[in-house]
């Protein structure tokens, strides 16, 4: 089906064909079209880059009254870069439509530059669950009249230990008739939000894992023994030497070191991990996103929320642990309808992960030979 079939207004249906969005994603077939027609509680289940932004964030869009200059619309999530990364989304959304004028509020940022930016006329607010907490207690913005809140990448607010905070601000939110939660996963802290807060007669669709990893990326494994690791690595990146990638470590030390053995090989890199100050981070990902940077060495949790274009591929240097940092990792390349790779450099025991990733996420890996 076509967005239009799915419901929505020809002039976000022109917004997303200029963005080169056409089909809709299994997820977006699901829920644009229950969002769309009823005041509903809904669970989706899903991975990052599954396409869930559109999901919530066309349903939503339909429900705001330009004209009514108020919050109506609260999105909760977990880091700064994926709020930005909404807000931008919105923003493309409505290029054809009704002005609609959301705003970002995060930690790290001068709280004053926020509290004015929010005495704009402002219909939603993107929230991370700490700096919405602080801008409650300053009485800085006005939470009455949202009708609908969205909570996205759940689980990892409650990774990142929000889990408090977003009791405090679901709690407040007497007149929302919406309450839309997104999860890769089911934890038990999740489940305790979704009945103490959402109804007990919410929807729930599950995307199935077949659907989860982006057909465009090619999966890739490359047999080599740590010592040889960083050899196999330059290679890579000399091969794809006009591209652009990012390499993923499991560890900050590891990120850091990693980023100074490429530096002290001339290659234009950085680091990105959570013992960052937000001015470093932005200045490490404003290098990376006006190309003076060529890679990118990230930790998953850093890694959240990035949405960059043209991106050729990504490297495992250090497998995941999970199954769905794998999908998260894989689907920063092959963006917009375009391919990239996906290299896992693993030991031989490292296979069996390989396999199980095969297997739980309905893709095939193929191995390649390290360059003599």
């Amino acid at each position: 089906m076509t967005f239009e079939q799915l419901g929505v207004n020809k002039d976000f249906v022109k917004a997303l064909t200029e963005m080169k969005i056409i089909n809709p994603t299994p997820i977006q077939s699901e829920v644009i079209p229950l969002l769309l027609h009823a005041d509903t509680d809904l669970v989706g289940q899903a991975q990052t880059g599954t396409g869930k932004t559109a999901a919530f964030g066309l349903p939503l869009l339909h429900r705001i009254s330009a004209k009514h200059k108020v919050i109506q619309v609260l999105i909760l999530c977990p880091t700064r870069e994926l709020g930005q990364q909404i807000a931008k989304q919105l923003f493309k959304f409505t290029k054809y439509s009704d002005k609609i004028f959301t705003e970002s509020v995060y930690g790290g940022a001068p709280i004053e530059n926020q509290i004015s930016a929010l005495r704009r006329p402002t219909h939603i607010v993107v929230a991370t669950p700490g700096r919405l907490i602080d801008l409650m207690k300053r009485k800085a913005l006005d939470l009455s009249n949202v009708q609908t809140v969205v909570l996205d990448e759940a689980d990892e607010m409650l990774t990142m230990g929000f889990k408090k905070d977003l009791d405090i601000i679901l709690g407040s939110l007497p007149n929302a008739q919406n309450k839309w939660l997104f999860s890769a996963t089911m934890p038990e802290g999740i489940r305790q939000i979704i009945k103490k807060h959402l109804s007990p007669k919410a929807h729930y669709i599950e995307i199935s894992k077949r659907d989860k990893v982006n057909k465009n990326i090619d999966h890739q494994f490359l047999i080599c023994e740590e010592m040889d690791k960083f050899h196999v690595l330059l290679q890579m990146i000399n091969s794809e030497r006009k591209n652009r990638g990012i390499i993923f470590c499991r560890t900050k030390t590891a990120a850091q070191t990693l980023a100074k053995q490429l530096i002290a090989k001339n290659i234009s890199a950085d680091a990105i991990h959570g013992d960052l100050k937000q001015i470093e981070r932005d200045k490490v990902m404003r290098a990376f996103k006006n190309e003076s940077l060529q890679i990118l060495v990230a930790t998953d949790l850093a890694a959240r929320g990035l949405d960059i274009d043209d991106l050729a591929y990504v490297v495992h240097y250090q497998l995941p642990d999970k199954e769905e940092y794998y999908t998260h990792r894989s689907g920063r390349t092959a963006r917009a309808g375009k391919k990239g790779i996906s290299l896992a450099l693993v030991n031989t025991q490292e296979t069996k992960q390989i396999r199980f990733f095969e297997k739980a996420l309905g893709i095939a890996f193929s191995q390649i030979r390290p360059i003599k």
